[in-house]
């Protein structure tokens, strides 16, 4: 069994719902407290085991690429007033092996995915949406599913189970039960039904362990609406000829997409800071108070 060991970062987006921020700010440099959002993702996957990662880029997103490059003058600058901490910060996102594509025109996940063809070659890979941030300390969401792919062979779509006023906001999976409750082999997928509608709660969340098929799969997929070439198709279409499994992965979830989850991710990593947290907790209590 081919080890996965390559990822794949779509970021092509215009981040239209954090406007007017995303007009010259890429919605993934957006920061959570300090770092931003798209770092949380690029540690997610280095901790999982990925040894290479490609970001799909786009017009506008510069700033990620000068963020995981070197910087010569603010490390001397640091270097100089010997603020080794700092130091080690800006050195450490340089040294990540990241690779770049950019994606030309948007026509949705499943396209920005194709870009990455060349890249993956016939190896399976991992895909990472930047609009989903997990938290868990003791074994990455992505790792989860790589440990599934492995003792399994099949692709795996990361999910998690969402109450019944929310199913009409993913793609919720269909399929059959395994001796791991967690664990769901998939025969379909439905985007966004109704809550009548939902074959299940289990919802796809931004995490996936693909086998190259899909890019084949990806090049016959007619576009859908706004033109978009819609990853979900063509996950359908590898369910029905190959294994596909649906993973509950254990992990807090935030939807970084959303302003609210947004600031709920912003709050919740800085109450976990060792530097801010208990002056931080203190600062809310008050403001509870007041309320």
């Amino acid at each position: 069994m081919q080890k996965i060991r390559k990822a794949v970062i779509p970021a092509a987006g215009y981040g239209t719902r954090f406007l007017p921020v995303t007009k010259a700010t890429p919605k993934e440099m957006l920061p959570i407290v300090d770092k931003p959002t798209i770092q949380y993702i690029v540690e997610e996957a280095l901790a999982s085991g990925i040894e290479e990662i490609l970001i799909i880029s786009g017009h506008g997103k510069r700033a990620i690429e000068d963020h995981f490059d070197s910087a010569p003058a603010l490390e001397m600058e640091l270097a100089k007033k010997e603020k080794t901490d700092l130091l080690k910060i800006v050195r450490e996102t340089a040294d990540i092996n990241i690779h770049y594509i950019r994606q030309r025109y948007m026509r949705g996940l499943g396209d920005a995915i194709l870009c990455a063809k060349t890249f993956m070659g016939n190896d399976p890979f991992a895909v990472l949406l930047g609009d989903d941030v997990v938290y868990n300390p003791e074994k990455p969401a992505l790792k989860q599913l790589i440990d599934i792919y492995e003792a399994t062979g099949g692709s795996v779509l990361g999910c998690q189970n969402v109450p019944d006023d929310q199913v009409s906001s993913y793609g919720i999976v269909a399929g059959s039960e395994t001796e791991n409750d967690r664990l769901m082999r998939v025969s379909d997928m439905v985007e966004k039904p109704s809550r009548e509608e939902a074959p299940s709660h289990l919802a796809v969340l931004g995490r996936y362990i693909i086998k190259a098929e899909i890019f084949d799969l990806l090049e016959k997929t007619k576009p859908g609406k706004g033109g978009e070439i819609q990853l979900t198709d063509a996950l359908r279409v590898l369910a029905q000829q190959d294994v596909v499994y649906a993973y509950a992965f254990e992990g807090q979830r935030y939807d970084l997409g959303d302003k609210l989850g947004f600031l709920k991710a912003t709050v919740e990593f800085a109450l976990r800071r060792e530097d801010l947290g208990e002056p931080f907790k203190d600062y809310l209590k008050q403001l509870a108070k007041g309320l």
